[in-house]
């Protein structure tokens, strides 16, 4: 019996596996697990049911191609190819696609940058800015072909004739689309500055529509300095760009009509607010005619002399009262001044003096009382027309 090498063996089954039909271009439905994405691109994971598990590997060359970010739980079903990876002896599965299962990976993709996006505040409405009413200049992010700029031109230049309109030609759809949108926008946001921009195109699938979901059409929407209105498709086609737009139009044409005002409906409000002032003038100069009217309608006016001479007679009505009061006021000062006065007098010493008294002192005190005095005390007498000096020869 030959002897083989581990490698031989392995190579042996791998020949074996490779030349099974059943196990090339096979798919299999499973939940991921163990889901790990390495620098290099190279995608390892293990699809599992409720019995079994399979270990998968997806290249970098393969895995740059999907739509969505594959997580643990999901379910999937994988197309591929089984064989052995020699060094290990392990079987696995070599996954050429990926799809979520009950969805396409489009759906699961706009989903998760979706989520991602708005736990950013990208499509915050507090985020959102209100439109130019009279822009000058409209920066168009489109196809130079095809009926979108046409209905944008047509709608645009039949409501505002004196808008401009400014193409920046990008492609709408395919790999290079949502580049070439993301530079159009910054372009009509920091290059050649705009009033407001117009990013769309018109309708299709999902996949057509595709390059308004991309991650870098998004931030470069959020990241414009000017309005923006999203115009992507019909009224039931929603992308990611609808969601941070400042503004969503369900048709490229709705997207020009809310872009600029209508001239005949500006005329309309212009001749409505002249009417409306005319009228307000008028009613101005009704009301200041009548008060004019009154005005001269007036007694003062009719015959100021005699308003002057009712004046005047009130007026010396009131200088009378007031010297009449004045004069009653004077008399009552004058009274209670008397009545002090009087009292004043009363407690005068001099006034004392002069009904026969005398004030006597001995040294520097005053003498009150006859035990005040020693005899052969000298004491000087004041009365009310001069000082005596005399000795107390007696007491009693």
């Amino acid at each position: 019996m030959a002897v083989h090498s581990v490698s031989e063996v392995n190579r042996y089954i791998k020949e074996l596996l490779a030349r099974e039909p059943v196990l090339s271009g096979m798919q299999v439905r499973g939940e991921i697990s163990n889901y790990k994405q390495y620098p290099s691109g190279h995608c390892y994971f293990t699809l599992k049911d409720a019995s079994s598990a399979l270990k998968c590997v997806m290249f970098r060359s393969r895995a740059q191609y999907l739509r969505f970010k594959p997580e643990n739980g999901m379910q999937v079903v994988a197309g591929g190819s089984l064989s052995v990876y020699e060094r290990d002896g392990v079987y696995q599965l070599y996954v050429d696609s990926l799809m979520p299962e009950g969805t396409g990976d489009l759906a699961v993709a706009f989903e998760q940058l979706k989520k991602k996006l708005s736990a950013e505040g990208l499509f915050a409405e507090e985020r959102k800015r209100p439109l130019p009413a009279f822009p000058q200049k409209i920066g168009v992010v489109t196809s130079s072909a095809g009926a979108v700029l046409r209905d944008i031109y047509r709608v645009s230049k039949r409501r505002w004739p004196a808008v401009q309109l400014v193409l920046y030609p990008v492609q709408v759809q395919g790999t290079e689309a949502a580049g070439q949108i993301a530079r159009g926008i910054e372009f009509f946001s920091r290059t050649y500055p705009v009033d407001v921009i117009i990013a769309g195109r018109g309708g299709g699938s999902m996949e057509d529509l595709w390059a308004f979901n991309e991650e870098v059409v998004v931030r470069a929407i959020a990241a414009a300095q000017v309005p923006l209105i999203s115009a992507v498709g019909h009224e039931t086609d929603y992308t990611l760009a609808d969601f941070a737009a400042d503004v969503r139009a369900a048709t490229p044409s709705q997207a020009a009509e809310l872009a600029v005002p209508d001239r005949a409906e500006v005329r309309r409000q212009v001749l409505a607010l002249k009417a409306q002032l005319t009228r307000q003038m008028q009613k101005e100069i009704a009301d200041r005619r009548w008060r004019l009217e009154n005005l001269l309608a007036s007694r003062a006016l009719r015959n100021p002399q005699q308003l002057l001479s009712e004046k005047r007679q009130r007026l010396d009505y009131l200088l009378e009262n007031l010297q009449a009061q004045l004069s009653l006021g004077l008399q009552g000062k004058k009274h209670r001044l008397d009545i002090l006065l009087n009292r004043l007098a009363a407690i005068n010493p001099t006034a004392v003096l002069r009904r026969g008294f005398a004030l006597a002192v001995k040294g520097d005190k005053i003498v009150s009382s006859v035990h005040d005095v020693a005899l052969d005390d000298e004491l000087m007498l004041t009365l009310a027309d001069g000082t005596l000096k005399v000795r107390t020869l007696d007491k009693s």
